[in-house]
């Protein structure tokens, strides 16, 4: 990374002015990025609040299109910035803010999962919280205005979206649900006022979520689709959207199916190295029975992925990578919630908050596999997320604080972690074969969910011939391709299906990947050097695949 400040430009102005205006109309961004002005505030989801967004839009991009570009960094941040004001706009003129809903990132979940991103230090923390509580009621009734805007069009989620997230509504809004608990929290930080303060808003809070509840399922579900898939249309904007990047879905859709067929063949390999003879279910039920290789209760969980992730910042910032101090601390948490996903959130700016990994652990789930989690810890860790994300927030004496904190997309993301995994593999990380059949349990299933997404949403041959794809057949591919609790199967479906587009990013990103750094090797030959290409390549921070591509090749 560069070490000489970078002087702004007129293209950076630009840059600044849409992360001001973005947080101003969208506090959860704010504090996503550790700005603490809005914290009192949430967007304003409803018909108005969405218009008011895509004005903010047009004036961005008519301002973007007017700066000058003053060298390579200009020229990255025109085009990536560009890129996505651009698709917001398409995005708007397919009217998708209508329909969305599904049942891990939309409206619905951002609400409320802000709040697990706000300091909870002190008596100020606290009444920002409070404040933030109090504006749930509003922020859900705007939400409400836009799906029943959706309904009179004719524009709606799948009604299996809706019938499960009108059941994590009433999970959030029972009175121990998420936000009596969070406030408990507060303890002797909060004087007495203020905790009656919160005490009351979070009932407050609970009780919108109630109302959410009974919409869904009074109002929306009765109109909703009854059809998971949404269309070729739509989901090429979904892939552009999480890709950065336009690609051939039906080419893509036959090589996920190859994709498949060697990660299968490489498990059942493994496999046979763990136990002679074995079928990779018997290699699976032979680790799983080891206790050596389980832990027990979510503590034993975090504690194991803490030590996991400060041993590969430790050995492979000596070795491998130049980490710098600011990102060698990585806090691996429970998340409160209770619905499945693994997932990281980026530190911010001033680096006050580090960069976290979260699990959310399903209910009733209390046991875990040390070979199947090894690389999920790497993934979203060092080398994976934290590594790529938060040399990007270092990097701000070259970036401006939209391409250090807000570009990319998540098959940038994505699939840089998945490559991660592979390099770790390289590396002799998962030299035991244990791990390593984890590792490729885990890159089967973003091989079979690229099959599964684009199969189901665009209506494609099923693999089995037997038809084309269903939601209902969704359910047992991917159950015949992982080995995971029901309960992980379960929920992966229903994000597949009501977040069109965004699982195959992991798979395809990774392919991109791939692809730009053989490219650089065949271009530089003799004078190729991985450790180079990293560096270069992270640090331009988070942009879209197209533009990473482009970038390499300048």
């Amino acid at each position: 990374m560069a070490t000489e400040d970078r002087i702004p430009t007129e293209v950076d102005r630009v840059a600044e002015e849409w992360v001001d205006t973005l947080v101003e109309l969208d506090p959860t961004t704010a504090t996503y990025i550790g700005r603490v002005e809005h914290g009192h505030r949430l967007p304003d989801y409803s018909p108005d609040g969405h218009a008011a967004r895509v004005d903010a839009v047009r004036t961005a991009l008519a301002a973007l299109r007017a700066a000058t570009p003053s060298d390579a960094v200009d020229r990255i941040t025109v085009a990536d910035l560009g890129s996505e004001l651009e698709l917001a706009l398409e995005r708007d003129a397919a009217r998708l803010h209508l329909r969305d809903l599904n049942v891990i990132a939309s409206p619905a979940q951002e609400v409320r999962d802000v709040f697990d991103l706000m300091p909870t230090a002190g008596t100020e923390d606290w009444e920002r919280i409070a404040a933030r509580l109090a504006a749930v009621p509003d922020a859900i009734d705007g939400y409400v205005a836009t799906l029943r805007e959706g309904i009179a069009r004719g524009v709606v989620p799948a009604v299996r979206q809706v019938h499960e997230v009108a059941e994590q509504a009433r999970r959030t809004a029972r009175p121990d649900g998420f936000f009596p608990s969070l406030v408990r929290h507060a303890g002797d930080i909060a004087g007495d006022s203020l905790r009656r303060e919160l005490d009351a808003n979070a009932e407050l809070a609970a009780s919108a979520y109630s109302h959410l509840a009974e919409f869904l399922d009074a109002e929306l579900a009765p109109e909703a689709g009854t059809v998971d898939a949404v269309g070729r249309e739509t989901y090429a904007l979904q892939s552009r959207h999480f890709l950065g990047a336009v690609v051939d879905l039906d080419e893509t859709y036959e090589w996920g199916i190859e994709e498949l067929a060697r990660m299968v063949a490489e498990q059942e390999s493994v496999a046979r190295e763990i136990l002679p003879g074995a079928s990779v279910a018997e290699a699976v039920a032979h680790l799983e029975a080891d206790p050596a290789r389980k832990l027990v209760g979510t503590d034993a969980l975090q504690r194991w992925m803490q030590e996991t992730s400060d041993r590969a910042v430790e050995e492979l910032g000596a070795t491998q990578f130049d980490i710098p101090a600011e990102i060698r601390r990585l806090e691996c948490l429970i998340a409160p919630t209770q619905e499945g996903g693994i997932y990281y959130t980026g530190p911010s700016d001033d680096f006050t908050r580090p960069g976290r990994m979260w699990w959310s652990v399903p209910e009733g789930v209390t046991e875990f596999d040390t070979w199947r989690e090894k690389t999920t810890v790497y993934h979203e860790g060092v080398p994976g997320h934290h590594l790529q994300i938060g040399q990007a927030v270092v990097n701000r004496r070259q970036l401006n604080t939209w391409r250090r904190q807000l570009a990319g997309t998540s098959g940038h993301a994505e699939g840089w972690a998945l490559y991660a995994e592979r390099l770790m593999d390289e590396l002799g990380y998962l030299d035991d074969p244990a791990d390593r059949l984890g590792m490729l349990d885990g890159q089967r299933m973003r091989a079979a969910r690229v099959v599964l997404d684009i199969g189901v949403h665009l209506g494609k041959p099923r693999p089995d011939g037997q038809g084309t794809w269903t939601g209902e057949y969704a359910f047992d591919f991917l159950g015949a391709n992982v080995n995971m609790p029901p309960e992980f199967i379960r929920f992966e479906v229903l994000r597949y299906l009501g977040w069109a587009g965004q699982a195959p990013s992991y798979k395809v990103g990774q392919r991109i990947w791939e692809q730009l750094r053989d490219d650089v090797r065949r271009r530089e030959g003799d004078a190729f050097d991985i450790r180079a290409f990293h560096s270069r390549a992270l640090a331009l921070g988070g942009v879209g695949l197209d533009t990473l591509r482009q970038a390499l090749a300048a």
